[in-house]
């Protein structure tokens, strides 16, 4: 074989295997720019554009059949076209699957669509103390403990790990951390069994505590029994539901999201803002107030998309605003919008802008990018602040999102969850 005849081989080679990336590439790009889920209102039509060209993507409706082989689902139900656009429609609350295809052959996804009633929720705005306990106590990590005898131990080690919730010693329940010492002193030298869950699997865990000191046993474990913090109170609804944060509560060693046994909400008072550089985010400063009077809530669930719970009914008659529409994601708008805060005391409206809008839930709660561009609150805080997570976000005269994240190079920038994503989680 000739030096040119493999040279030519070589470039046909190539030529293939870039052809074939730019294939897969575009298969990828063109499936991520379909939503995996969709909302739309019962009673209307509504109108998607994914940016490809329709006849394309063939949309067909499937069902899941029962155990006799016929379907259980009621049949044009939901009512699909694809002209320029897709339009999907149905009058009838309930799920469904639509099947989407690259020229009716090749498999891109399904999307799931959630036909739903028009919902109306209250933005609130107002700065909250929160305060939870775990269910367990958590394990952060292990580490070396010196013995009485002057040597260094690590009894837990390759044994329990980060984000591990211990539940028990010896079969007798744990509640906390100053339990979980007194049981283990109580032990002494023998061998422990932790009742352990881990990754919402309970386990049992053979230790052998160290003596530290007189009387005074230990197993080299860091754990955290609780966590408090300041947020924004999103939403409520008509039943007096809270949603709150537009994030989970997560170990901020283990940057695990907290199991949560218990949690309560508080009044909050911010005495100073940090205002937000570049490379350092900014944060509110506020004190709350641990005592029974000033609860204002109990939470009842820690999500990915937030906390969520019941408000009292005292607070609830504090809310002066009106009930909103929600806005689902596919009517949100590119442009200017506004949010609710109270960073010097009192809730306000602050303009923002919507920068970009994310269909895909990749992450649940970094569909929005947003953009401070209200003079007063840029000179207050700088933008988006640590403290201002789940301040509501509107546009239009519909709740459309809440804040969650401030961007570390830019203080001015952020993230914010879809309204339909905090709603969703908190059922």
């Amino acid at each position: 074989m000739t030096r040119k005849s493999i040279y030519r081989r070589v470039l046909i080679f190539i030529l293939f295997i870039s052809i074939a990336a730019v294939g897969v590439y575009g298969y990828h790009l063109l499936k991520n720019s379909i939503p995996n889920s969709i909302k739309i209102l019962a009673g209307m039509e509504q109108e998607f554009d994914f940016g490809i060209k329709t006849d394309a993507i063939v949309y067909e409706e499937s069902v899941t059949a029962a155990n006799s082989g016929t379907s259980n689902i009621p049949t044009n139900q939901l009512n699909i076209s694809s002209n320029d656009t897709l339009t999907l429609s149905s009058n009838e609350v309930g799920k469904y699957t639509i099947n989407c295809k690259l020229f009716g052959i090749f498999e891109l996804k399904n999307i799931e669509v959630d036909v739903i009633n028009q919902q109306y929720v209250t933005p609130c705005g107002t700065s909250i103390g929160i305060y939870i306990e775990t269910d367990g106590v958590l394990v952060i990590g292990t580490g070396d403990i010196n013995g009485i005898n002057g040597l260094n131990y690590n009894p837990a080690y390759n044994i329990v790990k980060s984000g591990d919730y211990i539940l028990s010693v010896n079969s007798e329940a744990v509640n906390n951390k100053t339990e979980l010492i007194q049981k283990i002193n109580a032990y002494g030298a023998e061998d422990i069994t932790l009742g352990v869950k881990r990754n919402n699997e309970i386990i049992e865990l053979c230790v052998k505590p160290v003596l530290t000191a007189p009387e005074e046993y230990k197993l080299g474990i860091w754990v955290r029994d609780n966590t408090q913090g300041i947020g924004a109170l999103t939403y409520i609804d008509s039943n007096d539901n809270f949603g709150a944060l537009g994030h989970g509560i997560n170990d901020v060693d283990t940057s695990e999201l907290m199991s949560l046994k218990t949690g309560k909400l508080y009044n909050t008072d911010i005495i100073s803002i940090t205002k937000g550089v570049k490379g350092i985010p900014g944060e509110l400063g506020g004190v709350i107030c641990y005592s029974d009077s000033e609860v204002i809530g109990e939470i009842h669930s820690n999500t990915s998309s937030g906390i969520f719970g019941t408000l009292s009914a005292e607070e609830v008659s504090s809310i002066n605003n009106e009930p909103m529409e929600i806005c689902l994601k596919q009517d949100i708008q590119l442009g200017a919008a506004t949010i609710l805060s109270s960073v010097d005391g009192s809730v306000k409206e602050y303009a923002i802008e919507i920068q970009e809008i994310q269909l895909n839930d990749k992450d649940a709660n970094k569909g929005l990018v947003i953009q401070v561009t209200d003079p007063e609150l840029l000179e207050l805080t700088g933008g988006i602040v640590q403290g201002m997570s789940g301040s509501p976000i509107l546009q239009n005269g519909k709740i459309i999102g809440a804040v969650t994240h401030v961007f570390i190079q830019d203080s001015t920038r952020g993230f914010g969850i879809f309204i339909e994503n905090m709603i969703h989680s908190s059922k």
